[in-house]
């Protein structure tokens, strides 16, 4: 029998001396450590995208130029396809992924108590879906959504009704 190394962990079943992350090929081999799984990075930043963006107090992800750019692609039909992953970088390797995230808090929300539920959010997310350790998760906080700002790609922003 020959070892392959996987991306992802596996279940609660292992067999004595194959790791979670190591399968082995052959009839004998139970079916879900046969082959290889491999998560792209793409995936792995849609996970986390949304993830942060379910956290109470997150307004939006992106620096200031990505939102931008962002709102203009969303309408450019077929252009919104980015802005799940817009501000959200990872790093995926065959058992670890780090994650970095660039975000807009709501004014008068705990930055540090924001910042801790995104992390818990978006670790649980991909560890959970994945099966890959999340080694850090960096939070970047680029701006803060005063209750009176207006969002440029609102139903009130554009000129003709």
């Amino acid at each position: 029998m020959t070892e392959n190394i996987t991306s992802v962990g596996g279940g609660g079943k292992s067999d004595a001396g194959v790791s979670a992350l190591t399968g082995r090929t052959g009839a004998g081999a139970p079916a879900e450590t046969r082959g290889k799984t491999t998560i792209a990075d793409g995936v792995v930043a849609k996970i986390a995208g949304m993830a942060a963006r379910e956290v109470p107090g997150i307004y939006n992800l992106g620096a200031g130029m990505a939102r931008a750019f962002g709102a203009m692609r969303e309408r450019v039909p077929g252009g919104g396809a980015g802005a799940v992953t817009r501000g959200v970088r990872v790093e995926v390797g065959e058992r670890q992924a780090a994650v970095d995230l660039d975000v807009v808090v709501e004014y008068g929300v705990s930055i540090v108590d924001v910042a801790g539920d995104v992390r818990t959010s978006v670790i649980s997310a991909v560890e959970r879906m994945t099966g890959l350790e999340v080694v850090e998760v960096n939070i970047a906080v680029d701006d803060v959504h005063l209750p009176d700002e207006e969002e440029e790609s609102g139903p009130d922003g554009g000129r003709v009704r």
